[in-house]
């Protein structure tokens, strides 16, 4: 394989909840500025209107990421429900979203990926696959297609070029953090002290930001970990979407 997995601070169950939090937001940001809930919600309802299902659930929510703008394009007959999930759920959010008494929920309590694709539906993984190492990446694949359930895996990190090249984005991410950290929301005073005054979240967002290419499937990372699947009713599917059609999806859908 390509992709390395390195440390992360944002898989650390000892790296504060605030912080991890504040770089969640700003992984938002970064989804509304290329747009992706756009690309998502074409994909999603594909799998929806080929499985007849009416639910998703989004694995490694994080802060929300996509999904919350996704659920709304979706839901225009009030007939769709998106449960969102993490090991490390963000209650500010969680609390945010369950208040508005939706068909979008938020599971307070810690769920592991491989719990939450057990779940009834069409799940989703966000930016989120890259922080699984391969043996527990097929897990979630192998389940999925066990229990005969669709899912849709979306990268917005990109593992495209040499590999000699993943490390020169970090003084680009520090400049990136520091100019999107207005649009965070909600603001916290975490977000801009420790952003302008003492930059931790800056250094942390660069590093992991570097590292998440490093860790991002390839399409060919991606079919050697399908190759260990058997050939049944399941059907696997890659592609590339975006700009420059750089953006890695893997979908999975059971055939009956």
């Amino acid at each position: 394989m390509k992709r390395l997995h390195l440390f992360e601070f944002e898989d650390q169950s000892w790296f504060p909840g605030w912080l991890r939090e504040c770089l969640t937001r700003l992984i938002n940001v970064l989804h509304k500025l290329v747009n992706t809930e756009e690309l998502l919600t074409k994909e999603i309802q594909k799998l929806l209107d080929q499985t007849n299902y009416k639910n998703i659930v989004d694995l490694c929510s994080g802060s929300g990421g996509p999904m919350p703008e996704v659920y709304k394009k979706l839901n225009k007959d009030d007939k769709i429900s998106i449960t969102l999930t993490d090991l490390y759920p963000d209650k500010i959010t969680a609390g945010k979203i369950n208040s508005l008494g939706s068909g979008l929920y938020y599971h307070k309590e810690p769920i592991d990926a491989t719990q939450a694709i057990e779940l009834k539906g069409v799940k989703t993984m966000i930016s989120s696959f890259h922080h699984m190492k391969p043996m527990k990446a097929l897990e979630i694949l192998k389940i999925s297609q066990d229990k005969k359930q669709p899912i849709l895996i979306y990268e917005i990190s990109d593992n495209s070029f040499p590999s000699f090249l993943w490390w020169i984005v970090i003084p680009i991410n520090i400049i990136t953090c520091l100019i999107i950290t207005p649009m965070a929301r909600p603001m916290t005073w975490q977000q801009l002290v420790f952003t302008y005054l003492i930059p931790i979240i800056p250094i942390c967002f660069a590093w992991d930001g570097a590292v998440s290419n490093a860790r991002t499937y390839t399409d060919s990372d991606l079919k050697l970990l399908l190759s260990n699947l058997p050939k049944n009713n399941y059907r696997w599917n890659i592609f590339k979407l975006g700009e420059k059609q750089k953006k890695i999806i893997l979908t999975g859908i059971p055939l009956n």
